[in-house]
């Protein structure tokens, strides 16, 4: 495991980012965490802050206990918040929110009512800090992303097939999209790095057809290199079987089952990964403590399928499941920009 303590070469790397969300002297930074949060990086994010002459402050909450029936990781949607009006309040004053919690902002309920206030969120993956220095964002990773948004947004149909049996279906109309890049400089808005994404939260009754997921791709919840396929058929947005032999098949079924909720089994987002510099193999490298696999969801070419909640199709659920599939070709109204794995200018 590597060492927590602080190095220079980390420090730059959250300065590097605090810039491009434009922090600068006076300005108040708070640092978002909670008590099992990853103390080093909330130590480099005060120490960054600092050299930029900003005022930071710190926020810690305990860490909610868990009343899931199973274990619970990265779901997008900390607890840790829980609407205590002091901690809103304490938000609302901050210009800029350094998201430092464990299972992160991105779908906690809380959200919204902090962007409306005005302040801008940079959820900071719970990764060890050597992971989000090999993946600082640069000012030319923006463009891409703005036009994959851009073609998404246009698009009616998605269409996803691969050579081991894939062939998903989704209605693109009226589908939230969203791309990230890694940071985050206008009032109201929410970022997270490392970036490099781009999803899609389709409407209800938008998804069907088959999924395959082949051996070597990633289950990001089990922190797990798939060893067989595991094949998924979904109706009206949902998974309706797993086939497979072997634990990847196996747990998912178990897992899934486990929360008694037929939300558990449902699409939450669909896209792709942008990002040229992260890595597919990148999780063989870190202990399972060390990474939350967010460069796995950003590797160029990935097609990224998730389950569990999405509020645009009004499901609500912690059971999710992030999966990075390789090898897929995307097109969005038949035009592919995702081939066979590789991704199209």
């Amino acid at each position: 495991m590597l060492a927590d303590r602080i190095e220079a070469p980390w420090v730059e790397a959250f300065e590097a980012v605090l810039r491009l969300c434009g922090a600068g002297a006076g300005l108040p930074v708070c640092l978002l965490g909670e008590s099992q949060s990853r103390a080093l990086n909330l130590d480099l994010a005060e120490l960054a802050a600092l050299r930029l002459g900003c005022r930071p402050f710190r926020c810690i909450l305990p860490t909610s206990a868990s009343t899931a029936p199973v274990p619970v990781r990265s779901t997008g949607a900390s607890r840790a918040i829980g609407g205590h009006p002091g901690v809103m309040a304490a938000l609302a004053a901050a210009p800029l929110i350094l998201d430092l919690t464990v299972e992160g902002l991105l779908h906690a309920p809380e959200l919204p009512a902090i962007l409306k206030a005005g302040s801008r969120v940079l959820m900071v993956s719970n990764e060890h800090p050597e992971i989000l220095a090999r993946l600082v964002p640069r000012p030319e990773d923006e463009a891409p992303v703005k036009a994959a948004v851009r073609r998404a947004r246009a698009a009616r149909r998605m269409h996803v097939t691969s050579a081991a049996g894939t062939d998903l279906h989704v209605v693109m109309e009226g589908a939230a999209v969203a791309g990230v890049w890694g940071w985050t400089d206008r009032p109201g808005t929410v970022a997270h790095w490392p970036g490099g994404i781009l999803v899609a939260f389709p409407r209800a009754g938008s998804v069907h057809g088959t999924l395959v997921l082949d051996a070597g791709d990633v289950n990001l919840t089990f922190k797990r290199y798939l060893e067989r396929a595991v094949r998924l058929t979904l109706a009206d947005d949902h998974i309706v079987a797993v086939e497979g032999e072997g634990a990847d098949a196996e747990m998912m079924r178990r897992y899934l089952s486990a929360w008694g909720d037929r939300a558990a089994y449902a699409v939450s987002h669909v896209g792709w990964g942008l990002n040229p510099r992260a890595r597919y193999e990148a999780l063989a490298f870190y202990d399972r403590r060390d990474t939350n696999g967010t460069e796995l969801r950003a590797f160029a070419g990935n097609f990224l399928f998730s389950t569990g909640a999405n509020e645009f199709a009004g499901r609500f659920t912690e059971g999710h499941f992030d999966i990075p599939v390789r090898n897929c070709t995307i097109t969005l109204d038949g035009e592919a920009v995702v081939e066979e794995g590789r991704l199209l200018p």
